[in-house]
């Protein structure tokens, strides 16, 4: 029957001063959690069992110094395997590995290592070899280590190439950006100084038509009054006609006053009248006047002609 997780096991029972052996107990789990609470056990014994996969948590017992995992299914080892540094011994004859964790080049105190009768990559079959003695078995874990450290040195270079090429590309990405962001804000400062002269072109342009206008209203305004001025015919300063027909009545009407007073004084009993008299008179003067003023002409025409 399966024990599982090793549940039905009491460990103490199985510790033998620094060594416990797990062995042949049916396990398809490594009872990590018991196994921690034991770190006098440096020496772990876990073959032929059925142990497929060791969890990780199991890498947390750096204390162990010996481990046997031989004749079990194991198809890989944890990622950080490389953890157990104390690590001396390490037995995984007959499992399922195909390739170990680049951790394993960590493991800088193993002295002995059997990967035996494992379906393991041609590569690093051929550097772990045979291992059928303790001599071939010591060479062994030295050859893989430096294997395995050659390994992580590549996947390190890769890695640091990868970061390189990242960096690179970031940069390139982060100047084309730039570039971008650059030929964005010339091409807004172009268009912003396209736009400002499109304005200025267009208030020009209706500044220009509007000076226009004003010029031809002006011009039809001229030409209109022109004709109008120059159909009519010039006329004479007014006041001067004004004034001469002003005198002009004037003179008549006090000829008429004049003709009034002598037709009332002649004609009515008005003649009578201290003021009549007197206008009669003057009439009489004026008329006796008249008459030697006539007579003398009559006499001096005969003198010119003679």
């Amino acid at each position: 029957m399966s024990r599982g997780g090793g549940k039905g096991l009491n460990l103490k029972d199985k510790l033998d001063g620094n060594e416990l052996d797990l062995s042949l107990c049916d396990l398809n789990e490594v009872p990590v959690r018991e196994l921690a609470l034991l770190p006098k056990a440096t020496v772990l014994d876990l073959s032929c069992n059925n142990l497929i996969s060791l969890p990780s948590d199991f890498c947390s017992l750096m204390h162990l110094v010996k481990l046997d995992l031989s004749k079990n299914r194991l198809q890989q080892l944890p990622l950080d395997f490389g953890r157990l540094v104390n690590l001396q011994h390490l037995d995984l004859l007959n499992n399922r590995l195909v390739t170990l964790p680049v951790s394993f080049a960590q493991l800088k105190n193993l002295k002995w290592l059997d990967l035996k009768d494992n379906p393991l990559n041609p590569a690093l079959a051929k550097v772990a070899g045979d291992c059928l003695d303790e001599k071939q078995c010591k060479q062994a874990a030295v050859k893989v280590l430096q294997h395995m450290k050659m390994i992580q040195s590549e996947q390190d270079r890769q890695r640091q190439r990868k970061l390189q090429a990242e960096r690179e590309m970031e940069k390139k990405r982060e100047a084309e950006q730039r570039a971008k962001e650059a030929q964005e804000r010339e091409l807004r400062k172009r268009e912003k100084a396209e736009e400002k002269e499109r304005r200025r072109r267009e208030y020009d342009a209706q500044k220009a038509a509007k000076q226009e206008m004003e010029k031809k209203t002006k011009k039809e305004t001229v030409q209109t009054r022109k004709p109008a001025s120059s159909s009519r015919p010039p006329q004479p300063p007014r006041h001067k006609h004004s004034w001469s027909r002003s005198v002009l009545r004037v003179l008549l009407f006090l000829l008429l006053c004049v003709l009034c007073t002598l037709a009332a004084c002649k004609l009515t009993e008005l003649q009578h009248q201290p003021v009549c008299i007197s206008v009669n008179t003057l009439y009489e003067d004026v008329v006796a006047a008249l008459q030697n003023h006539k007579t003398l002409q009559n006499m001096l025409q005969p003198n010119s002609q003679q």
